[in-house]
C-alpha cells in the first residue's frame, strides 16, 4: 500500500508539468516569485504535502479547492476562515456555509508545519490556501496557474461575513451574482469557478427542496431531470440522511473536466445555485454552453477567474501577520 501510495504522489508531482497558464495580477503586492529568496522550496513543500493527501483520499482536491473560495468570499484572501474561536475571535467554521462540510484543516495544518521546519514564519496561511488550491485543481486533472503570493494573515474573523457572503446552493442567480459583483467578479468567473463543481460532494440537505419543495408548492423543481431526481429521491428522504453525500459530477465525480456543464445543459445540476446558470440567465446560458464544448476555454477561463477570486482584499506589506500556526494568530 505504502509503495502505491508513493507511485502515485510520483505520478501527481508530474502533472505539474504541463502548460501552466501566466496572468498578471492586478495587485502589484502579490507576484510568483515572493518566496524565491526567503523560502526557494515552499511551493514543492505545498505540492507534496497535497499530493499525499490526495492519494489518500481523491475527495481532499475539492475541500481544499472549496476552502480557498470560503476564504476569499469574506474579508478577503486572509485566511480568516482557519482561525479557531479563541479569545474575542469567534470562528468560521461554525457559519452556515462551513458547519458539517468544511474540511482539509488538518492538510492545511501539515503543510503549515512543513514549511516552519523548512522556513520559519515565512509563509502565510492564505497563501498556503491559493497554492493548495491551485495544486488541488492540477492534481485532479485541471488546469495549472501561476500563483501570484505576497498575502498576510488576518488577525479576526468574520462569522456574519461568512453567513452573509458566500453564495449558497438555494440563493438566486440574482444573490449570486450580486455576491460575486461585491467581490469584485463578473458573470464570466462565476460561471467559470462553478465549474469547480465537477468535483467534489454536496449533502442531502443542500438540494433537498429541489426534491419535495422547490418553490414552496410541494412539488419538486421543474428544471430538474425527472429520472435523475427519482435517483437522488433514493438517498435524500424529506426527512432524515441530511449528511448523506451525493457527487456534484457524477459522471466524472474525481476528474476536473468540462462533464458539468454537460449535465448542467441536461438538467441535471445538484444545487439549485448550479442549474440556474442555464435557466435564468442568457448570458450564463451561453457561458454554460461554450464551456461543454470547448474544455479548453473552460480551463483558460477558470485558471484566469482564479487568480482574480485570489486578488480579493488581500492583506500585504505590514497588514496582517505571519502566523506560526494557521489556527490562531500570533498573540494567542
Amino acid at each position: 500500500m505504502a509503495q502505491s501510495t508513493s507511485f502515485f504522489v510520483l505520478v501527481a508531482l508530474l502533472a505539474f508539468a504541463p502548460i501552466c497558464f501566466s496572468f498578471k495580477s492586478d495587485n502589484d503586492n502579490l507576484y510568483p516569485q515572493y518566496y524565491y529568496k526567503s523560502c526557494p522550496q515552499a511551493q514543492e513543500i505545498v505540492k507534496s504535502v497535497v499530493a499525499k493527501a490526495v492519494a489518500k483520499e481523491a475527495r481532499m482536491a475539492a475541500s481544499l479547492l472549496r476552502l480557498h473560495f470560503h476564504d476569499c468570499f469574506v474579508k478577503g484572501c486572509d485566511a480568516s476562515l482557519l482561525l479557531d474561536s479563541r479569545g474575542s475571535i469567534v470562528t468560521e467554521k461554525r457559519s452556515n456555509p462551513n458547519r458539517n462540510s468544511a474540511r482539509g484543516f488538518d492538510v492545511i495544518d501539515d503543510i503549515k508545519s512543513a514549511l516552519e521546519k523548512e522556513c520559519p514564519q515565512t509563509v502565510s496561511c492564505a497563501d498556503i490556501l491559493a497554492l493548495a488550491a491551485r495544486d488541488s485543481t492540477v492534481l485532479a486533472g485541471g488546469p495549472n496557474w501561476e500563483v501570484p503570493l505576497g498575502r498576510r494573515d488576518s488577525r479576526s474573523a468574520s462569522l456574519s461575513g461568512s453567513n452573509n457572503d458566500i453564495p449558497a446552493p438555494n440563493n438566486t442567480f440574482n444573490t449570486i451574482l450580486t455576491k460575486f459583483k461585491r467581490q469584485g467578479l463578473d458573470v464570466v468567473d462565476l460561471v467559470a469557478l462553478s465549474g469547480s463543481h465537477t468535483i467534489g460532494n454536496s449533502r442531502c440537505v443542500s438540494f433537498r427542496q429541489r426534491l419535495y419543495n422547490q418553490s414552496g408548492n410541494s412539488k419538486p423543481d421543474t428544471t430538474l431531470d425527472e429520472s435523475y431526481a427519482a435517483q437522488l429521491r433514493n438517498r435524500c428522504p424529506k426527512s432524515g440522511g441530511d449528511q448523506n453525500l451525493f457527487f456534484l459530477d457524477f459522471v466524472s465525480p474525481t476528474k476536473f473536466d468540462n462533464s458539468y456543464f454537460k449535465l448542467l445543459l441536461a438538467s441535471k445540476g445538484l444545487l439549485n445555485s448550479d442549474q440556474v446558470l442555464t435557466t435564468k440567465s442568457e448570458e450564463s446560458l451561453a457561458l454554460v454552453k461554450q464551456y461543454a464544448e470547448n474544455n479548453a476555454l473552460f480551463f483558460d477561463h477558470f485558471a484566469k477567474s482564479m487568480v482574480k477570486m485570489g486578488n480579493i482584499s488581500p492583506l500585504t506589506g505590514s497588514s496582517g501577520e505571519i502566523r506560526k500556526t494557521c489556527r490562531k494568530i500570533n498573540s494567542s
